[in-house]
């Protein structure tokens, strides 16, 4: 007996080996493939036809394509409207999608909003756990926004869009010319510092990837970040992790929780180290929106204050994604953004030729 039971203990164990293994995989590289071509100004880039299920939450005018920023890794970009370039970035689990509700309520044909989804999320590549670095997704980033050929851009972030997508201005800092900023956190700690429940917990190999890949999925709990929970259904939870969880590799999610900085010698704390410095030099028409009753980051607003002084502030009652909750208040802050951009251009051109009125 006691044999038989050496015997079932080993095999367990063999079993359970055998499945940690298998869960802390890194992942490969997953290329989507698309059809069709799509013009954008004077350049082609390859189509990406939406699925149905995704297809039914935006209108036939959104253009929908990849640009491939190196070799396999390809971004995909919604964008809809004509005019001035808006720049709007997502963050984690989300995709592009996310601002679907925010265009609903802007001038389309006064603004061209360009949505690009985080390689590893939505329809983008997939890559291996190891390429995900704040350094990376920045790079990635402003060579899709360069592929594009833009002049300026009023950017609009949250969550890790927040991040990576001022990140990615930060190399190419002459299109700035105006932020609203969400729901995110731009720091670098120079000491061990304390983080949420789940982020202390997904740092630990094995238990990170059985609580994220295998226990929960990132997605199904998405409403529970919510003010409102009924904001984020399960058909639009499922609009974020269809794409994922069918790629064949589902690893981002929890990539980019660990992407997240607790101490000094974290490798997001350096390039957030720079981050900081940035937008604190930063002196461009500043809007913050923030959701209060987000469980993730609602206490931060006043680190996110501080790095824009001057910026006018408007406190909502939304949780985490907000932009399912309250897209007209965040709209209205980019229209404003957009007016003091404009007034400031007329001015410059006043300023350079004076028998040039203002408008």
């Amino acid at each position: 007996m006691w044999r038989i039971l050496g015997y079932i203990l080993i095999t367990l164990v063999v079993l359970g080996l055998i499945g940690a293994f298998a869960i802390t995989r890194g992942g490969k590289l997953v290329t989507p493939e698309g059809s069709g071509e799509v013009q954008i100004g004077d350049k082609t880039f390859e189509g990406m036809p939406l699925p149905d299920y995704a297809a039914k939450f935006v209108t036939e005018d959104y253009k929908s394509y990849f640009i491939e920023v190196e070799p396999g890794i390809k971004v995909h970009m919604l964008e809809v409207g004509t005019g001035y370039p808006i720049y709007m970035q997502h963050g984690n689990p989300s995709s592009a999608f996310l601002y679907r509700k925010v265009v609903d309520e802007l001038p389309l044909d006064r603004v061209r909003v360009i949505m690009p989804t985080l390689v590893g999320l939505g329809f983008s590549s997939k890559v291996p756990v190891k390429d995900h670095s704040v350094v990376n997704h920045n790079r990635w980033l402003n060579a899709a926004l360069n592929e594009l050929d833009l002049e300026s851009v009023i950017y609009v972030g949250q969550d890790w869009g927040g991040i990576v997508g001022i990140g990615a201005l930060s190399l190419s800092p002459e299109l700035i010319d105006g932020i609203v900023m969400m729901n995110s956190a731009i720091y670098s700690p120079t000491e061990k510092i304390d983080t949420t429940r789940l982020h202390e917990l997904v740092r630990t190999p094995i238990v990170g990837e059985l609580l994220i890949e295998v226990i929960f999925g990132p997605f199904d709990g998405m409403d529970g970040v919510q003010g409102d929970p009924e904001s984020m259904p399960p058909e639009v939870e499922q609009l974020y992790g269809r794409p994922v969880n069918e790629s064949g590799n589902k690893k981002a999610p929890l990539a980019l929780l660990r992407m997240v900085p607790h101490a000094p010698e974290h490798p997001s704390t350096a390039p957030m180290g720079e981050l900081v410095t940035f937008v604190r030099s930063l002196d461009v028409p500043t809007e913050i929106v923030w959701g209060m009753n987000d469980p993730i980051g609602g206490d931060v607003l006043p680190a996110m204050q501080a790095h824009f002084p001057n910026a006018r502030t408007t406190e909502t009652e939304a949780g985490h994604f907000l932009q399912e909750e309250v897209p007209d208040v965040i709209a209205a802050a980019v229209m404003r953004v957009y007016e003091e951009v404009h007034t400031l251009d007329l001015a410059s051109v006043s300023e350079a030729d004076p028998t040039q009125p203002l408008e």
